[in-house]
C-alpha cells in the first residue's frame, strides 16, 4: 500500500496508528519533506520494546530465570532485582530505574544513527543510517534521520519521561 501523499489522508494514518498531534507528524511529511511516517513508525516500535511503567511483571520474570539459570548471560539483571526487593525498594522506582535507561539508550542509539562520531584515522569517513526499505528489504527510499529529535515526543505516556505525578 502507498503512503498517502496528501496531509489530510497521511493525518488519518498517523491517527489511526496512534500518534500523539497527527497533524503536526502529517503537515512536516507533505510540506518539509521529511519520511516522518517511517520515523514514527521506527520509534512506537522502540517504545514497544521498552517496559510499560504500569507492569512490572517483568521483575518477577527475571528473578526466576537467575534463580534457574544463575550463571547465564543477564541473570545479573535477576539477581541486582532480588537484592533491591530484599532492600526494600519499591517496584515502582524498580520500573522507573530501568525505563529510564532504556529510554535513555535509545536516544542515544537514534542520535548514533545520524552521527558516528568515528575519529580514528582511516575510519573517519564511515557512517551507517537507517533508510526506508520495501517489504522484501531492499533499499527504497531516503535516509529516516533525526530520530533523537522525536524519542521524547514520542513517549507512550505523554509526559516525555518526566516523573510520574503521585496521587
Amino acid at each position: 500500500m502507498p503512503v498517502p501523499d496528501n496531509q489530510k489522508e497521511l493525518t488519518e494514518l498517523f491517527k489511526a496508528l496512534g500518534a500523539e498531534d497527527p497533524e503536526s507528524w502529517a503537515d512536516s511529511q507533505t510540506t518539509e519533506g521529511i519520511n516522518q511516517l517511517h520515523r514514527f513508525l521506527f520509534l512506537r516500535q522502540a517504545w514497544q520494546r521498552v517496559v510499560s511503567e504500569n507492569d512490572d511483571a517483568w521483575i518477577d520474570e527475571e528473578i526466576a530465570y537467575y534463580k534457574r539459570f544463575p550463571v547465564q548471560p543477564f541473570a545479573g539483571i535477576g539477581k541486582a532485582l532480588k537484592r533491591m526487593e530484599a532492600k526494600g525498594v519499591e517496584r515502582e522506582d524498580i520500573v522507573d530505574l530501568v525505563r529510564g535507561m532504556q529510554v535513555r539508550l535509545l536516544a542515544d542509539f537514534c542520535y548514533l544513527l545520524d552521527d558516528p562520531s568515528l575519529d580514528e584515522a582511516g575510519v573517519e569517513d564511515l557512517g551507517w543510517a537507517l533508510v526506508e526499505a520495501n517489504d522484501d528489504c531492499e533499499l527504497a527510499g531516503t535516509v529516516i534521520g533525526g530520530l533523537h529529535e522525536s524519542v521524547l515526543s514520542t513517549d507512550p505516556t505523554g509526559r516525555e519521561m518526566r516523573p510520574r505525578n503521585k496521587a
